[in-house]
């Protein structure tokens, strides 16, 4: 069993990895963090460094924890769902953000997508919340 994170360097990643750690300890099981890549659509939040922090606040928080980095043309939601899958989640943790009035009728596709076909509860987390 564990905890699966969607992650991206963003202050919504944060706070869900933040969300996903503290839930991990709680339920006394692993974390699967799970950080695409892509190259179709590269993010300005991926810099050079930001798998060492990510790494460093991994390895000092005391979770097992695995890191899964596919880089490519993958998409974010069908990773993290084969992640929750494969890693026997208990719970899905995601980073969401604000939405403009038109941007509320969607979550965005990955957010969307995961709580509608995760098979094990999802928990949104906004920035600052966690």
């Amino acid at each position: 069993m564990s905890v699966v994170v969607g992650f991206v360097p963003t202050p919504e990643g944060e706070a869900a990895l933040r969300a996903a750690i503290r839930a991990a300890r709680d339920l006394a099981t692993g974390l699967v963090v799970v950080n695409v890549e892509s190259t179709r659509k590269p993010r300005p939040e991926h810099t050079p460094d930001y798998l060492k922090a990510l790494a460093s606040v991994l390895d000092g928080s005391g979770v097992s924890h695995v890191l899964l980095h596919p880089m490519g043309d993958f998409d974010a939601s069908e990773e993290i769902l084969k992640a929750s899958e494969n890693h026997g989640a208990q719970l899905v943790v995601l980073g969401i953000r604000h939405r403009t009035p038109v941007g509320k009728l969607f979550l965005g596709s990955t957010s969307q997508r995961v709580l509608l076909e995760a098979a094990c509860p999802v928990l949104a987390v906004k920035a600052g919340q966690a």
